[in-house]
């Protein structure tokens, strides 16, 4: 007899994007039927993004108020409005595997998306933008940084990327850095000895990410700083590609595999000498964590890494628990709003950079709110000229109640995520408060 839903924890399939049929458009289309379906009868996922709101908008203007009544071609309008996040399977949805019917509506989409970029109906505007180590390679040239940044502030030049790559006029966008983190960062740390914990490795690899080494190597620093005032010693990863995580949003598996290729051999070498894996940036992490070992399942050295990596405040909570973490905090944070991003939540760690901040107002003043809701920035999702005012309307019960209080600090882990909430609470008319990273928080705590 089928469950109604599920009382078990959510197993994953793996990827079965090497196979000829994982492209076959009409099969794709038979299983989003058969998924629409599911989610219709359904609807636990409205309020999650504007996917699930798109498809029973379809489904309640056809003919027939079922599925059966919407066009084919106009499933891909749901497609489009997916950015991945997982919430719907790792939160909400009762009928993921193990339950029978095993729907998994973001990797549905993923498929989807993966044929659409082999049929060439990918734009060059959303190519670039997902190539963020491409368009990153002008961080840390002087001239080109004072320029490309004071000319994405003209409207002008906002016109033109509204014009050419379709990035809205209104939407924040990250200046480039005047220093690369993996240039003006110390190759390995002063610490030496290694002390390793029950549940931590006692010295850590840093992925340094595309987003903190082009654009905010503060992040970074922030996190070595960190890593130096707890005796860990650390290196900085020899060399790295991007995690892939904006091919895989984009459907591109092919350049997700090519950016496999550059990372995986590198990280197994560090996660095979007892490394534990940093990577600062949410979905960076959960590239290698989820996206990566389902992709590749049988890959010994993906497994490797998946084991070594961690979230930073996983780490920094593990060694906590470990007794191997220093309570010294000096500096009052005072109000500090926090929000928990999506592919921080659907790692299946808790909420440890809530813990952290729990742990540091033990020592000194911290008043801690928590908002747990998707921003609606979802990577480049959030700047596209098509979907930046439904990212907005997406982000608002969040930007409401970042706003309470009158925070002294906003802070996300997912940096974009961060900017995007201060766009909106700044549109909202909320005073404003400083935008600080998790770390720079505890470097903050620390007097560092």
């Amino acid at each position: 007899m089928t469950r109604e839903g599920n009382l078990e924890a959510p197993t994953r399939h793996p990827v079965d994007w090497k196979n000829p049929s994982f492209y076959d458009e009409g099969a794709c289309l038979h299983e989003m039927e058969r998924v629409f379906d599911i989610c219709h009868g359904c609807r636990r996922c409205v309020s999650l993004c504007q996917s699930f709101p798109t498809l029973f908008d379809l489904v309640d203007g056809s003919s027939t108020g079922e599925v059966d009544g919407v066009a084919k071609p106009d499933y891909w309008k749901v497609v489009d409005q997916c950015y991945l996040c997982d919430l719907c399977y790792m939160t909400k949805c009762p009928y993921v595997p193990p339950h029978p019917w095993n729907l998994d509506f973001p990797h549905t989409m993923l498929r989807a998306k993966a044929i659409k970029f082999k049929k060439g109906e990918v734009g060059a505007g959303e190519r670039f933008l997902a190539s963020t180590d491409v368009h990153g390679q002008f961080a840390g040239i002087p001239v080109v940084v004072q320029v490309a940044n004071a000319l994405n502030r003209t409207k002008p030049m906002r016109k033109l990327l509204d014009a050419t790559l379709h990035v809205h006029p209104e939407a924040w966008l990250p200046d480039l850095a005047a220093s690369r983190f993996r240039w003006s960062a110390k190759k390995q740390g002063a610490a030496t000895a290694v002390t390793n914990g029950e549940r931590t490795p006692g010295k850590v690899a840093i992925f340094a990410t595309c987003y903190v080494n082009y654009n905010e190597p503060g992040i970074g620093h922030d996190l070595l700083k960190v890593l130096a005032h707890n005796d860990i010693p650390y290196e900085i990863v020899e060399k790295e590609s991007c995690c892939g995580m904006p091919k895989l949003e984009l459907g591109d598996l092919d350049a997700v595999a090519q950016h496999k290729e550059a990372n995986v051999p590198v990280l197994a070498r560090y996660a095979k000498e007892g490394f534990a894996i940093l990577s600062a940036i949410p979905s960076c992490t959960l590239m290698f964590k989820q996206e990566l070992p389902l992709m590749f399942p049988d890959d010994a050295d993906v497994k490797r890494v998946q084991e070594a990596m961690f979230d930073p405040f996983e780490y920094l909570m593990a060694r906590h628990k470990d007794g191997l973490l220093k309570t010294d905090f000096k500096q009052p944070l005072g109000k500090v709003s926090y929000h928990i991003p999506c592919h921080g939540r659907v790692q299946k760690i808790g909420r440890k950079t809530e813990e952290v901040l729990k742990l540091i107002g033990q020592r000194v003043s911290v008043q801690l709110n928590t908002v747990e809701r998707c921003s609606g920035h979802a990577g480049t999702y959030g700047v596209k000229t098509p979907y930046h005012p439904v990212a907005m309307k997406i982000g608002r019960p969040v930007f409401k109640a970042m706003a309470m209080n009158e925070p002294d600090y906003i802070s996300s882990d997912c940096a974009l995520a961060g900017h995007h909430i201060a766009q909106g609470m700044a549109q909202q008319g909320a005073p404003a408060s400083k935008l600080a990273h998790p770390l720079s928080l505890v470097r903050i705590a620390y007097g560092l």
